[in-house]
């Protein structure tokens, strides 16, 4: 193999890193709790340019908030299957208060802060 084409092939990236970056946005923002003033009014102007990107998550939670309602509707009725349903119906509820935490991030920063 090439030498210079060994170099330019880009590491995979392993699955698990891929999900919880699809689905969690911590690594996207930054710390405003840390660092001197002018740091953390940085960190708060960066994280302002970014909250567009919540939307997106805001999306991919709704979409596995109604999976997970509408997989457990069809355990439960058609299917008859209790357990499965309860599963479902629980991580439709866990998904939900993630929404929830996106919606008060998203309309928290999209307000001057308080001085």
């Amino acid at each position: 193999m090439n030498q210079n084409h060994a170099s330019a092939v880009q590491p995979i990236e392993p699955l698990a890193r891929l999900l919880y970056r699809y689905f969690f946005f911590g690594w996207l923002f930054h710390d405003v709790t840390r660092g001197s003033l002018m740091e953390r009014a940085a960190a708060w102007r960066i994280n302002r340019e970014r909250r567009h990107h919540l939307l997106t998550y805001l999306r991919r939670w709704c979409f596995v908030c109604g999976a997970g309602y509408g997989l457990g509707v069809l355990f439960e009725h058609p299917l008859q299957l209790t357990y499965a349903a309860a599963c479902c119906y629980s991580g439709s509820c866990v998904s939900a208060s993630v929404i929830f935490v996106i919606l008060t991030s998203w309309i928290s920063m999209s307000r001057d802060p308080v001085t």
